[in-house]
């Protein structure tokens, strides 16, 4: 059996998307969705980040996770305001709830927003949260297989941080397989090698974080 749906499945999401990405627009704030799986390091690398961008800019970040503020202590201990959103068992963050923890943040006063989004490859690259970049987390533990198994994650992300490369003598990853499988799926990605551990990468991966608060920047000049 077929079923019509007369209305757009994700109309309300998208609707706070556009809400959400207008004021972010007017505040000239750059917002980064962040996804990966559980443990691919992403509050590792966020911690870091934020202690690199300290000195130029204001960080915010948005926590999802299903349950505790624990990764939003450790935001907070970092020197960045964040604010917990906790899913009790959803599978993703959504426009609405992001819109619904925006007044907690003086927006004015923030440069970069990041998106912590819950540990997950498949439901959080579905849903659009007014966000200005979309980027994925992969770690080298992981293995080579999750580009191909989970692609809709890859071909909706623009950027892919692979992390944890400092574990590379000690597992059987391919940097060579993990560029080609992405390239396959989205010839437009960009794979970064980075260890929050060591620092490798890091440079890289704060420069393209500041090439796109001046592009926001530029943005609203125009």
């Amino acid at each position: 059996m077929k079923i019509t749906l007369n209305e757009e499945v994700l109309k309300d999401n998208n609707l706070a998307a556009e809400y959400n990405r207008n004021l972010f627009k007017e505040n000239e704030v750059l917002v980064i969705n962040m996804m990966s799986s559980p443990g691919a390091g992403k509050t590792t690398l966020l911690e870091k980040t934020i202690q690199a961008l300290s000195e130029e800019f204001t960080v915010g970040v948005i926590e999802g996770d299903l349950a505790t503020e624990v990764d939003a202590d450790r935001i907070r201990q970092a020197g960045a305001q964040a604010i917990q959103i906790n899913t009790n068992g959803g599978c993703h963050l959504d426009a609405r709830m992001i819109a619904k923890v925006l007044p907690n943040f003086d927006l004015s006063k923030i440069d970069v927003l990041f998106i912590e989004n819950v540990g997950n490859l498949v439901c959080p690259s579905g849903y659009d949260l007014g966000q200005h970049h979309k980027i994925a987390v992969l770690s080298v533990p992981e293995g080579n297989d999750k580009i191909v198994k989970y692609p809709f994650m890859f071909k909706r992300t623009e950027l892919v941080l692979l992390n944890k490369v400092d574990l590379l003598p000690y597992l059987p990853f391919s940097i060579e397989q993990a560029k080609k499988d992405l390239a396959e799926i989205h010839p437009q990605s960009r794979l970064v090698e980075t260890s929050a551990y060591t620092g490798e990468g890091m440079s890289t991966w704060v420069e393209w974080i500041k090439n796109g608060v001046k592009q926001i920047k530029l943005e609203k000049s125009v």
